[in-house]
């Protein structure tokens, strides 16, 4: 019997409406598990670069992916999609204006960091459970309770420590507050001891750098030096970008950019049970250990070792950042699908693609015509909006025009803004802070298509506008691949100006009001 279903049973929390599908097609586990090739076939590893195969080779339809990706770039703010079947590439899609190079994967970096923490576990430099303290018999705590003494490096890998943290409901202000101190690692151990360590999760972002710091302890090399000789170097993934504190401590939490096509090989090398090509990076109990429920969240969610789980979709586990970045593997597939997006969840993106997969058991019919219409759709998902007509500025812009606005205190830091207004297509945004950042200077486009400039880490972004009526100007800031996207609203009125700016992706908010400098 063909399995038929589509994907939602392997992809996503199976939908009500495909149960019966399923039922009626006997089973996608025990279909998908029987036919897909093993991975790691030994017909070639992507160490330097995927191989690509028609869509219709590994059961999916061109025509639909095509259709897919056009419905996803009208409804969602997806960057790139990348799904791999058997080892091989069957889309890679960017979505403008994301030309698919290093993006910011958020909180999948906590994956990539118990990775480590598992690799320096197999080579005998630390052990699961270790006191946490251990590591740090010199660090002036305000106390060594036993229950901090308890806390195990284990404990940190599965967010289950005990120490205090308002985690994401709390809009992770934890960690807002580690970032604001002298020294990070020292604030990430001294916090209270809330919980029996072991017994409750609690999204912990402070806890993961505790583990780069352990990592960097344990090891003599930072977490990124470490990661380019154990994990990144083996599997061909040269381009990287981690920062690291004010101490010199790799980001354990966050902030590791890597282009779509490098983060896929880190759900291939768990694929593969932890070997690439003839090599065992990371061992086969870690990678089972990690990937399964040891935990579980608030929402109903499992946790493993940095990874998140979901044993009922047929294994399927995952790494997740903050905006909608994904490295779902999918062992009943034989599949790893990566999404990075400012702000779509893996829910609303995968029924665009679910469509695409028609047959799970064999290889559909060439199909000249889809394939020609995925090529398309590729096309044109990279390309930017037709240029908006625009043949006058409203008169508050010729007031506006070149005048500094100084504005209140606020938690984006934003000290003052000033507008230029030279053409009616295009204006120029001065942005200075108060933190010790450099001022930004961008172009604004007003035609409704992104002016690009270099952004942070070299990487470009964007910025566009338009004007809601006479006094009020709406801003869409775009970092691309540095993730966040920031929606800005100045109202102009008298010698004031109200400004106004959400981020998309999942920071907060800011509101103040600025005043015309002389």
């Amino acid at each position: 019997m063909s399995c038929s279903t589509g994907i939602g049973g392997a992809f996503l929390k199976v939908p009500a409406a495909l149960t019966l599908l399923i039922v009626l097609a006997g089973g996608l586990a025990s279909c998908a598990l029987g036919s897909a090739l093993p991975a790691g076939t030994g017909e070639y590893w992507p160490t330097e670069g995927w191989r690509s195969v028609t869509p219709e080779s590994k059961g999916f339809d061109s025509a639909k992916l095509a259709e897919g990706l056009l419905a996803i770039r009208d409804n969602l703010p997806v960057n790139s999609v990348l799904i791999i079947r058997d080892g091989y590439v069957i889309v890679d899609a960017n979505f403008y204006p994301y030309d698919g190079a290093l993006h910011d994967l958020a909180s999948v970096t906590k994956s990539v960091m118990t990775t480590l923490v598992g690799i320096a576990a197999d080579q005998g430099k630390l052990k699961l459970d270790q006191p946490m303290l251990s590591f740090f018999p010199d660090a002036a705590l305000t106390d060594r309770s036993a229950d901090r003494e308890k806390i195990t490096i284990r404990h940190l890998t599965n967010m289950a420590s005990g120490l205090e943290s308002t985690g994401i409901a709390g809009g992770e202000a934890t960690l807002q507050q580690m970032l604001a101190s002298d020294d990070w690692v020292h604030f990430a151990l001294d916090r209270k001891v809330v919980s029996e360590p072991g017994t409750q999760f609690v999204y912990d972002s402070p806890g993961m750098h505790l583990l780069s710091a352990i990592v960097q302890k344990a090891t003599g090399m930072t977490a990124l030096d470490y990661a380019r000789n154990t994990l990144f170097e083996p599997l061909g993934i040269h381009e990287v970008n981690w920062p690291s504190d004010p101490q010199g401590v790799t980001h354990g939490w966050g902030d590791l950019m890597l282009s779509p096509r490098d983060a896929a090989k880190i759900g291939y090398l768990f694929l593969n049970k932890g070997r690439w090509d003839g090599k065992q990076i990371v061992s086969s109990q870690w990678v089972e250990q990690a990937t399964q429920r040891h935990i579980v969240a608030p929402d109903g969610e499992g946790y493993g070792y940095g990874w998140w789980t979901a044993p009922e979709n047929n294994g399927e586990y995952y790494a997740m950042g903050r905006g909608g970045q994904y490295i779902r593997v999918i062992p009943a597939l034989n599949a790893v699908v990566v999404v990075t997006s400012q702000g779509a969840e893996w829910d609303q993106v995968v029924p665009y693609l679910e469509q695409a997969l028609v047959d799970t058991e064999k290889p559909l019919p060439a199909n000249p015509a889809g394939e020609d219409k995925l090529k398309a759709a590729l096309a044109a998902i990279q390309q930017s909006p037709p240029a908006q007509a625009v043949s006058s500025l409203p008169d508050v812009a010729k007031t506006v025009s070149g005048v500094t606005y100084e504005l209140a205190n606020n938690s984006y830091h934003v000290k003052s803004i000033r507008l230029d207004f030279k053409d009616p297509a295009e204006a120029v945004m001065t942005l200075t802070f108060d933190d010790g950042r450099d001022p930004w200077t961008v172009p604004v486009g007003l035609d409704g298509v992104y002016r690009f400039y270099q952004g942070e880490n070299g990487r470009p972004a964007g910025c566009r506008g338009r004007w809601e009526d006479a006094d009020t100007l709406s801003i869409d800031l775009n970092t691309i691949g540095n993730l966040n996207a920031y929606d800005i609203r100045i109202g102009f009125k008298g010698d004031h100006i109200s400004f106004s700016a959400s981020e998309r992706t999942g920071g907060s908010g800011v509101a103040a009001i600025g005043k015309r400098q002389p």
